[in-house]
């Protein structure tokens, strides 16, 4: 399985990460760790959303959709409904 994710900052609200991965829990720890350049800064994160594809290609498919103009509002309107909770966990 592989997966697509979005992060919120418990830093800065508003600032989210879409990404993907083979192993969420060790991604999370390293995004929170500094592992990445571009989340170093707005650490530490929250899972927010999760979505598991049968393969890589789906899931990195998915990732640019949701990275797309129109992929992020379809993520504003449908995925991150609880947004305004402080760590994204209601509902999700």
């Amino acid at each position: 399985m592989y997966y697509v994710y979005i992060l919120r900052s418990q830093k800065d609200s508003n600032q989210t990460y879409v990404g993907s991965t083979a192993n969420v829990t060790t991604r999370l720890a390293k995004h929170n760790e500094g592992g990445s350049t571009y989340t170093a800064k707005h650490k530490p994160w929250s899972l927010c959303w999760v979505c598991a594809f049968p393969t890589k290609e789906q899931a990195l498919e998915f990732e640019k959709y949701l990275k797309s103009h129109s992929g992020k509002a379809f993520t504003n309107k449908r995925l991150m409904q609880f947004k305004r909770s402080e760590n994204c966990k209601g509902g999700l």
